[in-house]
């Protein structure tokens, strides 16, 4: 099962990286993503992938790009950076990215606006991933992510939809639901490209419970009843993976997992 996961890494420096690529190798994990906040991002972002593609080439590896952190200047100079950053990605065979506007949206530069840009860059074809937020409208009374998503889907270049972590269980079915009716069955492109969907998952414990408490991440919903229980939390883990399975959905193992005794939560986790 462990293969069929993707891991989500996070590192400070290249000696870092190394030691935390080398752990997944030798425990079978080969799909990796590399996310885009923190101090990966620019000119270390572009070291990463080189870095990757030059010494390990076997990984499945999918960047995230986040037009927040990566504005430089201007809207036109950040274009051509990230037409850099697809240029770089393609030249080491990574041919898939999630694409995402970042916590603060830069005006006229959100993904909406990127993608009907690169729409016309015929020689660079992509897949592009994108974030899928289910509980904004209920939660943090932000409305419109339905429309969004509809609008994300003209682009060709759609190729995954990434949903954010979340407790509720009942709305991620209706959202799970939503996506299916709504944007993969009633969209011929989506329908052409074999659309997949990734699921984000925290592994619960009581480090990460404390750190959410002392400061929560900006989108994302975790009800008291996790935060105030490790139980509760782990037994609604359980929960949230079966349902990712039972539609197809893969998970994306966002908790640092670069011991023995983290794999080991996860193994268990897994286990029906």
């Amino acid at each position: 099962m462990i293969k069929n996961l993707r891991f989500e890494l996070s590192f400070k420096n290249i000696l870092q990286l190394e030691n935390k690529l080398n752990f997944c190798i030798s425990n079978n994990i080969n799909k990796i993503n590399i996310p885009c906040k923190g101090v990966i991002k620019k000119e270390f972002l572009n070291e990463t992938i080189e870095y990757i593609g030059k010494n390990y080439k076997s990984l499945d590896v999918i960047y995230h790009y986040s037009l927040y952190h990566q504005y430089t200047k201007n809207r036109e100079n950040s274009y051509l950076e990230f037409l850099n950053f697809i240029k770089l990605c393609k030249s080491y065979k990574n041919n898939e990215i999630l694409l995402v506007s970042g916590s603060n949206k830069k005006k006229n530069f959100e993904v909406l606006d990127v993608l009907s840009d690169f729409n016309n860059e015929k020689i660079l074809n992509i897949n592009i991933g994108i974030a899928y937020n289910p509980y904004l409208k209920n939660h943090y009374n932000i409305c419109g992510e339905r429309e969004r998503i509809k609008k994300k889907f003209t682009s060709k270049l759609t190729k995954s939809i990434w949903l954010q972590f979340g407790t509720d269980i009942k709305l991620l079915e209706k959202e799970i639901n939503f996506l299916k009716d709504s944007v993969l069955n009633n969209s011929s492109n989506s329908k052409d490209q074999n659309v997949k969907i990734f699921g984000s998952l925290f592994i619960p414990s009581k480090e990460f419970i404390s750190r959410f408490k002392f400061r929560p991440w900006k989108g994302v919903f975790i009800s008291e009843k996790y935060l105030n229980s490790l139980d509760n939390f782990y037994a609604f883990t359980k929960d949230l993976i079966e349902i990712y399975l039972d539609n197809n959905i893969c998970p994306i193992i966002e908790t640092e997992c670069s011991s023995i005794k983290k794999l080991q939560d996860v193994h268990s986790l897994m286990k029906k």
